[in-house]
């Protein structure tokens, strides 16, 4: 898909800035830097949230990884492994709750059919690999095609999009991997079912005062969605493969952009 309708995030008015109400994001190389959380990055994180903003990252990030986040960082909420749970801190419990949007028995089922995919991946594209934080997954398979291997040809990380596909399961395209699952949820499903369930909000209604930014593939439902999405710059590396694009991109890419974005919604308030 061409990038013409990628607009300057210059472009996007103070007075409908001014209506934004919370942000998701992204975490792979929309708010990391090479892999990296700068500080720059997480700051921005703070600054929203202290400004009184929603805070929720929506990730392809293992529920391990989402533990930390939702307990540590300056977030409400985490949506973790593109929609098969949201955490949170319950801060009057002082319990980390998670829920689950499929029952215990179909994300067992659908781990032990991913086990044939695994092999398969492995057995039929060479130099891809098993990402590094699968232990700490509960629901899908990540493969990993860049991040702690040597970087795969676009040919390679199709032919394992093709593979999980052929099993029936569902394939998304991160910066770094390529996440399957067996289930009906992405990113998007599950975002709108957590903002009704822990927070009251019937997203459909109110999607006109929520950000969401991102950069890959994986993304294109949340693009899709939100009227205001904004991609940061490195989007343009994926705008070929994207059914949707984002409304408004950044200037700089990656944890920058991000940070460019937050001061855009600060700025406005």
């Amino acid at each position: 898909m061409s990038d013409q309708r990628l607009l300057p995030l210059s472009a996007f008015s103070a007075s409908a800035r001014r209506l934004v109400r919370g942000i998701f994001t992204d975490i792979d190389e929309t708010l990391t830097t090479d892999g990296s959380l700068t500080g720059e990055a997480y700051a921005a994180l703070a600054a929203l949230k202290g400004a009184g903003l929603l805070v929720v990252p929506v990730t392809g990030r293992p529920a391990g990884w989402c533990d930390h986040i939702a307990r540590m960082w300056p977030v409400d909420a985490v949506v973790g492994e593109n929609g098969a749970f949201w955490m949170w801190l319950d801060r009057q419990a002082g319990k980390l709750r998670t829920r689950f949007v499929q029952p215990d028995a179909e994300r067992e089922e659908g781990r032990r059919r991913l086990q044939a995919v695994r092999a398969a991946v492995l057995r039929d594209v060479p130099g891809a690999g098993i990402a590094s934080d699968q232990p700490y997954r509960l629901a899908d398979l990540a493969i990993d095609f860049c991040e702690d291997v040597p970087p795969l040809p676009r040919a390679a990380v199709d032919r394992i999009v093709a593979i999980f596909e052929a099993h029936g399961a569902q394939a998304k395209v991160s910066s770094i991997h390529v996440n399957g699952w067996f289930g009906d949820y992405d990113k998007l499903t599950t975002t709108r079912q957590m903002m009704r369930e822990l927070f009251g909000v019937d997203l459909d209604a109110e999607r006109e005062h929520y950000v969401f930014s991102g950069d890959s593939p994986n993304d294109a439902p949340m693009f899709g969605y939100f009227p205001d999405a904004v991609g940061v710059a490195n989007v343009r590396d994926f705008a070929d493969r994207m059914a949707h694009l984002p409304r408004w991109i950044t200037t700089a890419r990656s944890g920058a952009g991000f940070a460019e974005l937050a001061q855009a919604l600060l700025a406005a308030r």
